[in-house]
């Protein structure tokens, strides 16, 4: 498994989860001293994190395991390949691992354009990880896996598999690369739905005005939904007057703001379906009944697919569903 920050990593061990574990984005000062003794991979980016890993090494007596993190060209975390940064890097690991305080498992990279397997900038990086992988283990270290494939990479190139890949987003069943194919086309069912329950509903006249500063005015006597959810719960504020959901077996547009706890739905004429308080709205799913994927709500906000799936934090309930999944127990749910 793989992490981006270390108290991700520690909340894996805490939860009872032993498999093999890489956490890779840190600042100065975290907590490499616990991560060593959880038996947590540690991404290092530059040498003051090989200084500040072997200080936590010795301070606890053990050694720490390591994977080295290149740059080749997204000129974000890593060491940049373009420069002596890389070199630096390498030299100081080396230094550690013959003083017995690191063991380097592995060495990676990220691509900056995955989803478009074309670009020259892929072929570009993977000559550059090749170059840095080569100087790691003239070196003297023996990586155990090399990586550089996200769900992207993955699904598109794979030729840049080296010894593992990374799928993140392909996990969700989502296409990481919507310009290229869909789920479907990946062979990809989205696995995350979103469901809250209808809590107050009402009829309303034309020209009633809806939510904060009547962002929608109804055109004919309506009926509107209140559903307890809104961006506070990872609902995007900017999908006002532009996202639908699933309601009565329709899918139906949220009229209005976004509000911090709850939207309203325009569920059509008040003859048209028989919603009540406590039906089930179906936010987004795999679009099997006809609900609104998270693809659909990226392309109606200009955003990401990764976005949309993301931004729904731990304050919602999650129910994984298979063979003793539970039932919901609070009004608004995420199922994976």
């Amino acid at each position: 498994l793989g992490v981006a920050q270390m108290r991700e990593a520690l909340a894996l061990r805490a939860a009872g989860v032993s498999t093999p574990l890489l956490t890779w984005l840190h600042t100065s000062g975290v907590a490499f001293g616990r991560a060593i003794e959880a038996d947590i991979e540690i991404g290092l980016s530059a040498p003051w994190a090989v200084e500040q890993v072997c200080d936590a090494a010795r301070a606890g007596g053990q050694p720490a395991r390591v994977q080295l993190k290149a740059d080749t060209g997204l000129a974000r975390n890593g060491a940049y390949t373009g420069s002596g940064d890389w070199e630096a890097l390498v030299q100081a690991a080396v230094r550690a691992e013959t003083e017995g305080l690191i063991e380097v498992t592995g060495i990676f990279t990220h691509f900056a354009y995955a989803d478009a397997p074309d670009h020259p900038t892929v072929r570009h990086q993977e000559e550059s990880f090749a170059e840095a992988v080569l100087l790691a283990e003239r070196a003297g270290l023996t990586p155990q896996v090399r990586h550089m494939s996200n769900s992207a990479a993955t699904l598109t190139n794979p030729g840049a598999a080296w010894d593992m890949v990374r799928p993140g987003l392909a996990v969700f069943g989502l296409s990481p690369a919507p310009d290229i194919g869909d789920s479907a086309s990946f062979d990809l069912v989205p696995a995350m739905s979103v469901t809250a329950r209808a809590s107050t509903v009402k009829t309303v006249p034309a020209g009633q005005g809806v939510s904060y500063g009547h962002t929608h005015t109804t055109t004919a006597p309506t009926t509107l939904v209140d559903v307890p959810v809104g961006y506070a719960d990872g609902l995007p504020r900017h999908g006002s007057n532009a996202i639908e959901v699933l309601i009565g077996g329709q899918r139906r547009p949220i009229a209005g703001r976004v509000c911090m706890d709850q939207i309203v739905v325009d569920a059509g004429a008040p003859d048209a379906m028989n919603v009540q308080a406590g039906d089930e709205v179906l936010l987004f799913g795999s679009g099997g009944q006809g609900e609104p994927t998270a693809q659909d709500w990226a392309e109606a906000i200009g955003t990401i697919n990764y976005e949309i799936v993301t931004r729904f934090g731990p304050s919602l309930p999650r129910v994984y569903v298979g063979e003793h999944a539970a039932a919901p127990s609070a009004p608004t749910t995420v199922e994976e």
